[in-house]
Order: structure tokens, then sequence, then C-alpha cells
């Protein structure tokens, strides 16, 4: 069996694997994997320049294969293990080369993400430059412009990729992917300038639920039905908000949170704490098993284990599961809204206050694409609080163009049936542009329309709409 390794972003050199190639060739070795150690291939990739795009390392990565382990140009079967960044560039290299239509030719057979930023990173947010000065990711390492926005929370390629996994078979076309990752801070990376670096439910730089490949999205479309709400101290029209579509879920695939466990570092870290081919580390185990998968019922069985050792994990540590809401405005006619204000209803009420307190844990707005705002959140507290819908306030709200404030219930479906911990949910949200007719009019010169709402008439008998002002009637 060929395993690639492949790892995180602006690492500089391959200590940072620990011994975990190593550990693996061994212990893989003592439950009848064909592991040689000359068949543990050690993944490079420059990620610390600017100019370097996602796209970029795809295409470096599937030249490197061809060029490393590739026969007559063709790349035969192999196993591959990421870490961090590792996990999105192999996911992105699939999708680029063969996609789910072509999935069976694909040649990965078992993936196996170790901490990846999946639905990126809250510290992608704080800038290159205090980025490349987090030891728990970078090492010193400034990092590159164009990765860095993939890596950001919200990011539109992150949102892309997601939606071509929905089609994926993995199972079926004889690939078997998996997540395994940790929950548990080395403090020893932490500053008082970057809080992320202790944020529950991560493990120092990945959420748990920015790590899981089991994710939900949904698209809400704004109707014409309106409700009158309670905002603040005073009551306002809201358009009502209605799910257009189906919930759309990708096939499962399996998720392993191991105790004890950080995104890096030679204590706790999810690779370098790996010190000798005999460590005892849970990962390693939880790596062979994954490696001997061949067939779905296999395939179930460790997810069903991985599933247990979650539940085990976040219930001894007494932590509990969080999830991220990532929402996306945008207008029917296809443009993103940038100003907006979007609130969280709970109860019966739909009340922003009803919520149960502590639930809310960090909120980032998207900087390249500021059309979409990440929540970050407390599952268990919020589905307590019975979260039952979302109030987007959008600008400009008056004018020849404006938005109309807009509200999704969930009278219908129980989004606390839906919301999963662990994991991501996307919103779209789609609201209605609305014209005003004074945008464009046609006037007849011998039949001057009145001088209202603005509208002047000239000494020459023309007319003057600098100041004109709108009607108050939409087009259609």
């Amino acid at each position: 069996m060929k395993v690639l390794f492949v790892h995180g972003w602006s690492v500089t050199d391959t200590d940072t694997y620990g011994k975990l190639p190593e550990a693996i060739a061994l212990q893989g070795g003592a439950v009848g994997l064909d592991i040689d150690v000359q068949y543990i291939w050690l993944g490079r990739y420059i990620s610390f320049h600017d100019e370097v795009s996602m796209s970029d390392v795809t295409r470096a990565f599937d030249q490197a294969l061809r060029d490393t382990i590739g026969e007559n140009d063709d790349i035969p079967k192999f196993s591959c293990i990421t870490h961090s960044t590792g996990g999105p560039v192999l996911r992105e290299w699939v999708e680029r080369f063969y996609g789910s239509e072509n999935l069976s030719a694909c040649p990965l057979k078992h993936l196996v993400m170790l901490s990846p930023a999946n639905h990126g990173s809250p510290l992608a947010a704080l800038g290159k430059k205090r980025v490349g000065r987090i030891k728990a990711w970078f090492s010193g390492v400034e990092p590159g412009q164009r990765i860095l926005d993939w890596l950001s929370l919200g990011s539109i390629e992150q949102e892309k990729l997601a939606e071509a996994n929905l089609s994926y078979r993995p199972v079926e076309n004889g690939v078997f992917p998996y997540v395994i990752t940790g929950q548990t801070i080395d403090k020893k990376f932490y500053n008082f300038l970057d809080p992320y670096l202790v944020e529950k439910g991560s493990d120092g730089v990945v959420r748990v639920a920015g790590a899981n490949m089991n994710y939900q999205m949904i698209e809400l479309q704004e109707t014409d039905v309106i409700a009158q709400v309670a905002h603040g101290a005073q009551t306002m029209d809201v358009n009502l908000l209605d799910i257009a579509g189906d919930l759309k879920v990708p096939p499962h695939i399996p998720l392993g949170v191991v105790p004890d466990t950080s995104h890096s570092g030679d204590t706790i870290g999810m690779m370098g704490s790996v010190t000798s081919p005999e460590s005892t580390r849970r990962q390693v185990e939880e790596i062979v098993k994954c490696l001997t998968v061949t067939n779905q019922n296999e395939y179930d069985q460790r997810s069903e284990e991985l599933a247990n050792l979650t539940h085990l994990t976040q219930a001894e540590d007494d932590q509990s599961r969080y999830l991220m809401i990532v929402f996306s405005v945008f207008d029917d006619q296809g443009d993103p809204i940038d100003d907006f204000d979007l609130f969280l209803l709970g109860g019966d009420g739909h009340d922003p206050d009803k919520l149960e307190k502590g639930f809310f844990v960090d909120r980032q707005r998207n900087a390249a694409h500021t059309n979409r705002l990440v929540y970050y959140v407390d599952y268990d507290k919020i589905t307590q609080g019975q979260l039952s819908g979302f109030r987007v306030v959008a600008r400009p709200d008056a004018g020849f163009s404006f938005y109309q404030a807009a509200e999704y219930h969930s009278n219908g479906s129980n989004l606390n049936e839906i919301l999963k911990p662990n994991e991501t949910f996307y919103v779209k949200i789609v609201l209605k542009r609305r014209v005003d007719e004074n945008v464009f009019r046609v006037d007849e010169l011998k039949n001057l329309p009145p001088e209202e709402n603005g509208l002047k008439h000239t000494d020459s008998g023309r007319v003057d709409f600098k100041k004109l002002k709108p009607a108050g009637n939409k087009v259609k």
C-alpha cells in the first residue's frame, strides 16, 4: 500500500510529521497492512507566497504524483493522510481532476484528514503578519494571501467545494474518506492577543465544526407574505422567507474527535506528539484502522466506532458541542448584499432575546466577500433556547432601489431537528431588490408631468429631474 502524507499550510520542512509515518508503517504491518517505509511519501508544497492559489497547488500536486509514483503517466492506487490545509488540497485535487462524475477513475483509496480546515479557520482573519506569528499553525512563516483567503471563514471557495461534494458517492466508487481531529488546547501556544487559540470546540486552530465533512445547506427566498414583528422597542413589517428546494446534505463521512489532542506541537499535537514508531497515541490506532477498510460494511462500522469515540471524548472533557452557521446574503438579481444586520431568533415569538444565555461564541464577516457572515454558537444552548428563525435587515431600506426587512420562521420545519452538533450549516438568503418607477420615466414634451416629488420644469420648458424623489411605486 502506497501512503502519501500531505502537510498543512506554510510548513517549511518535513519534521512536522514527527514519527507518525514510521508509526503508521510499523503498526499497520501488525494488523496485516502491507506498508513498507519506502512507500511512505512525504509531500511538501509552497503555500507562503502570495501568488500561489489553491488551484496552483492542486495542479502541482497532480504533476508531483505522476513524477513520483506514476506508472507510464498513470497514477496507481494510493492512500493519503493529510494534516490541516492538506485536507482541502486533496479535496480540491479530486474535484479538479475527477469530480463526482468520474470519481470511479480516481486513484485515491483512503483519505484520512487530520485536523482539516475544510470550512476554514477563524485565525485566517487575523491577517498575514499576525497569523505568521502563531506557532500553533505557521511556525513563524508569513502565509500566502490567496490560500489565506481560501481558509478565511465563509469563503466562496469553501462553499463551492462543499456544493460540489453534495453529489459525491465516495464509497460506491472505492474511496474511503475520514476526518480525525481534536479539541484540546495546548496552552503553551496561547497568547492574550489571539483568543481563537483557546476557543472551545477547537484544537487551537481548527474548530471541530470546521473540520467535519458532514454539513447541510439551505436556501431561503423572500416571499410576498408580510408579518409585523417586534424589533427592539418598536415594531416593523417584514417579508417572510421560505425554504427554496430541499435541504442539501452530502453523504456521511466518519468523524472522530480524539482525546487530549491539539492541532500541533510536540506535546499533544496531532502529528508532532507521535515521537516513536511504537507510539500509543490514540490517533495512530484510529488512522491504521481507517486504512484497513475495504468495503461499505467495514466503512459503516468504522463510522460508528469514530462516532462513539467522539461522544466519549466530548463527554469526558465536559466540553459543549458547537455549530457554525455560514450566512450569505444576495438579492434576486444575483448581486451580493454587503450592508445588513442579521439576528438569530428564539422561541414561539421569534424573538432575538429568547435564546439561552451564553449561546453566542463568535461572529466573523468574510473580509473579501462582506455579504458572508459566520456565527459560531454553542449547539446545546442554542437548541435548548429553541432557535426558531433568522431576521435580516438589509440596506438601503428606502430610496430608488432598496430592500425590505425579511425573516424566516421555522413553523413548518423545526430548525432544532435540522441542526447537528459539530457541523457547519450553510444558509443562503435571497432578498427581493425593489426598484422605484421614477428610476426611469418617459415624458412627452407637449404634456409635461406635474411638478411633484422634487421634479421641476425649467424656463425652456424642459424637465429638470436632478432633485426627483421616489414615487413610492415599485416596478414589476
